[in-house]
């Protein structure tokens, strides 16, 4: 059984089994009957009850077959999610006067469900063991510490981790390390890329001091690799961090992840969808005498499209108003708008400046090429430069753009693409919901205030 099969069905599993450990508790309290004035109490908790005990199970490593490997892990694992679920449970049922819920059924369902959710459990664990798909490591480092992770991998080889062997830091550490340990040196960090690509590594783990961490990060955004790449933290970065995984009793920190959970993903299109749409609707008069004072001020056209490069590069167009002269880059070529632009028009200046050239970019929206928050897009022309100049500017386009996002309300309208892109970073490991919110919050200030729009 796949990992990811194992979690969907641990989900479905629990759902059903703790409702059917409550209807059974019921049933014992009641002497096989359901009195409604008491169940109907439960049906109208069912739904958030289910919630609070798979939340607990999320909390408590349920679904994370690497804390439950053991049968004692299992056990303590579901009495924890148990518990807290019972408790949640009580607290809610006295906060909204469900006094009919019995709270001798929820204590009588107490030691049924954590014996369900047990016993499937480890059920299926005997009868169809997960298989974990090979990952293939390179561990940078030659010393004590490199060697013990390497070996704690090993151990742990059932989980699928192969080790291909070590990195030193140089021609010299490479010399004196030969071959003295079980493991391989392979090469030195210059060497990294091209080990990942000839040995197929799918996770690299750097076990090395901070000076070599500067090589590791480009590496994450090397555009010829994808690899995921865990550092064992320092003292200093553990103040600043979080422990993702342990091996062993080794904490890594992980520095190359998904920008953000599917579940975000799908909230944020819908949220962007519903308010792209309303927001088509409260603007139409915006809209409209925008349109007017264009055609009186400029002349044709209003809408000005425009080729970027949106999520996986891939092209879209992208609709703004009009605020330059009439074929701005007839003689120049495409080239990036500066702070006092020459080719801008006054019209076109306020309309910048207050970001209403923006709002065409709602249509984007809707079409699903754009985003309300994520990196701006930019026009392939300048992506084909930046990917060749800035190391790991290709990164930005794992995610949809945006109409604005943390570089344009963080920086100057014309601030370099290097900032720009730390911003785009910064965003993409850390957006949230409320991010976004605040983000879209901050942006308006700077639309009624017209700071950092020029």
């Amino acid at each position: 059984m796949k990992r990811g099969t194992f979690v969907a069905l641990s989900l479905g599993t629990d759902a059903l089994l703790v409702n059917v450990g409550f209807v059974l508790a019921f049933l014992v309290r009641f002497g096989g009957a359901l009195p409604a004035f008491n169940f109907d109490a439960y049906l109208s908790l069912a739904p958030a009850l289910t919630v609070f005990y798979l939340g607990a199970g999320y909390i408590f490593g349920l679904y994370e077959p690497e804390r439950t490997e053991t049968f004692w892990n299992v056990v303590r694992a579901v009495v924890q999610a148990v518990t807290t679920g019972a408790l949640l449970t009580i607290a809610v049922a006295f906060v909204f006067s469900l006094f009919s819920f019995s709270r001798a059924a929820l204590f009588i369902a107490w030691p049924i469900t954590a014996t369900l959710l047990v016993g499937w459990r480890l059920t299926v664990m005997r009868l169809f063991p997960i298989s974990w798909p090979e990952q293939r490591i390179l561990i940078v480092g030659v010393g004590p510490l490199a060697e013990e992770l390497a070996d704690a991998l090993e151990a742990r080889g059932r989980w699928g981790y192969r080790v291909e062997g070590l990195i030193a830091r140089d021609e010299g550490e490479l010399a004196r390390a030969g071959e003295a340990g079980r493991f391989p040196v392979l090469g030195t960090v210059a060497d990294l890329t091209r080990l990942v690509t000839e040995q197929r590594a799918e996770r690299v783990m750097v076990a090395s001091p901070i000076a070599m961490r500067e090589l590791v990060e480009r590496l994450a955004l090397a555009d010829e690799t994808e690899v995921t790449v865990d550092v064992v933290p320092e003292l200093y970065e553990v103040f600043i961090g979080t422990v993702d995984s342990v091996v062993s009793d080794i904490p890594l920190m992980r520095i190359t992840h998904e920008p953000a959970p599917a579940y975000v993903r799908s909230t944020k299109r819908a949220l962007d969808l519903i308010g792209a749409l309303l927001l088509l609707v409260v603007l139409s008069p915006v809209l409209l005498i925008t349109v007017v004072t264009i055609l009186l001020a400029m002349g044709w056209p209003i809408l000005f499209s425009q080729e970027r490069s949106g999520r996986h590069m891939k092209p879209f167009p992208v609709f703004k108003f009009r605020t330059m002269v009439r074929d701005a880059e007839a003689t120049s070529g495409p080239v990036l708008a500066t702070e006092d632009d020459p080719r801008i028009t006054p019209v076109g200046r306020f309309l910048r400046k207050t970001r209403i050239d923006e709002l065409p970019q709602l249509v984007n929206i809707v079409r699903g090429e754009m985003s309300f928050v994520g990196p701006r897009p930019e026009r392939p022309h300048f992506v084909e430069r930046f990917v060749e100049e800035i190391p790991g500017y290709r990164e930005r386009f794992r995610v949809k753009p945006g109409a604005t996002g943390l570089a344009q309300v963080s920086g100057g309208y014309a601030t370099t693409p290097e900032r720009k892109l730390k911003y785009d970073l910064i965003y993409m490991y850390h957006q949230n919901l409320l991010m976004d919110l605040q983000i879209v919050v901050e942006t308006l200030r700077v639309v009624f205030t017209g700071r950092g729009a020029r």
